[in-house]
């Protein structure tokens, strides 16, 4: 697994056939094992025969026993975020389970009294193999955390595992569970990861956008009253000059008025499958009548929720390298093996930012309170705005506090992108609807460089510095340097 192409793509596979061999990894345990290439067999033969065993193989339950569905019902704006306990519990779909915000949103909502079910084709985990890369925290695997959950609360969490990019497969996910609401995380969601070569760039926008079709093919084929909570994000705007409002503007042109989608600006391969994303979604609301919630979620932090405190085989991924580590969680990381913090160019790119605990916060309020039928609505969701230069300011007096010997370094930003620029976004939609938001403070800075020196034995300081150019994104696959 030294790299994409060592490790999806062999050079006897057709065209159509190496896009099917780089997603074997998906099929389940049951179906891998049977996978063996013979004389007698061709490759391709092989791949047919274990798409249609994944029909069935692929689907793997935390449990030997599937409850069956207890069909669609609507919420109204006046419910309450968790269900009632005389009513019947809502069914919740949580695609892209086993990742960073995926799992702690399927335990908060397990635990909040919903039916979970996790759809994952656990490629996530995948990737650190072929980078070299590791979680700061070791996690457990996901069928290890699940029963784990069970053990510790009584609550089960049903487990599908396969690629939604495969459509029988998610059909008949979708027709086994029965979903209310589907929460949908499950992209490649890193935009350094979409910018090392043209074979992530390629398989970053297909996995994003063939993946989301799917998803709504399904609900609209299954279930139209289904609810889509789609995670964005905020880098879809980029960074204009005015204020950014929440998913629309209201413009005057040449005397006449109108409300229309906010201009986008995308960054990066990434970015801009978010954005094809949005397109695909708003319409099939306006064609096909599906509910809609787009969240464009800021930069997220922190690794602890209440739910992944529970246990240490429940604990959370916390990344730290330059492809999947986010701005503050790996300042905190640099400040506690004693790296420089790494400020990228002249650090006054400012962004929006939450709290872990406000993700699975802002996903329990948006199925609480669906969009309405044909509805495509967008919320902001971050608490606050940090330039890199504020978030480095604000780890060094606290890691300066705690004994740490903290400095700054400017490193030449790998990035094409405004170092210095105006940066106004509007967020007042989920506060409307009961947010709490956890703010960022001196306790909460000092609770996460803590951990980080709990756990930084297990940091390679090669990851630390980043590797991923956007200017030199070349043609053939490489790999991240050790």
């Amino acid at each position: 697994m030294a790299h994409l192409l060592s490790a999806y793509c062999t050079s006897n596979l057709s065209p159509a056939t190496k896009i099917h061999f780089k997603r074997l990894n998906q099929c389940s345990p049951i179906c891998q094992s049977s996978i063996t290439f013979r004389s007698s067999r061709s490759p391709d033969m092989v791949l047919r025969s274990c798409r249609k065993r994944s029909l069935t193989s692929s689907i793997v339950y935390a449990t030997a026993t599937v409850s069956q569905g207890i069909g669609s019902k609507t919420y109204s704006g006046s419910d309450q975020i968790s269900p009632e306990p005389s009513s019947k519990p809502k069914r919740v779909m949580v695609i892209g389970g086993d990742g960073y915000c995926g799992w702690a949103t399927a335990l908060h909502l397990s635990n909040k009294g919903y039916e979970v079910a996790i759809v994952d084709s656990l490629v996530r985990r995948l990737f650190d193999h072929q980078l070299g890369l590791d979680s700061l925290t070791p996690i457990s695997s996901i069928q290890n955390r699940l029963r784990r959950w069970k053990s510790l609360t009584g609550k089960v969490i049903q487990l599908y595992v396969g690629d939604i990019c495969d459509f029988e497969f998610l059909f008949e996910a979708f027709k086994s569970f029965e979903p209310d609401s589907v929460i949908h995380f499950g992209e490649q969601r890193s935009a350094p990861y979409s910018m090392i070569d043209r074979s992530r760039a390629v398989f970053t926008q297909h996995n994003n956008v063939i993946g989301t079709l799917n998803v709504l093919f399904a609900i609209k084929e299954f279930n139209e009253e289904c609810h889509l909570v789609k995670l964005g994000t905020m880098g879809e705007y980029g960074t204009p000059n005015i204020d950014i409002e929440e998913g629309y503007i209201t413009i005057t042109h040449n005397g006449r008025t109108d409300t229309l989608p906010y201009p986008k600006q995308a960054s990066s391969f990434y970015h801009l499958s978010k954005v094809h994303d949005s397109h695909n979604i708003a319409f099939t609301c306006k064609a096909w009548g599906i509910r809609a919630t787009d969240l464009n979620q800021g930069v997220v932090y922190g690794v602890r929720t209440d739910e992944t405190e529970m246990h240490e085989e429940l604990c959370n991924r916390f990344d730290y390298d330059g492809v999947f580590g986010t701005a503050l969680n790996r300042f905190c990381v640099q400040a506690a093996v004693g790296h420089p913090l790494t400020v990228y160019g002249k650090g006054g790119q400012t962004r929006g930012y939450l709290d872990i605990r406000d993700t699975v916060q802002c996903v329990e309020l948006a199925i609480a309170n669906p969009a309405k039928q044909g509805e495509f609505r967008v919320f902001n969701q971050f608490t606050e705005q940090f330039s890199v230069n504020d978030l480095a300011n604000l780890v060094t007096k606290a890691g300066k506090k705690l004994g740490l010997d903290v400095h700054t370094m400017s490193v030449p930003n790998p990035r094409v992108e405004a170092e210095e620029h105006y940066y106004n976004a509007k967020h007042t939609k989920l506060i409307e609807l009961g947010l709490v938001p956890h703010l960022l403070s001196d306790s909460l800075l000092d609770s996460l460089l803590n951990f980080a020196i709990e756990f930084k034995d297990r940091v390679d300081m090669a990851q630390i510095m980043p590797s991923v150019s956007w200017k030199k994104i070349g043609v053939k696959p490489r790999t991240i340097a050790l």
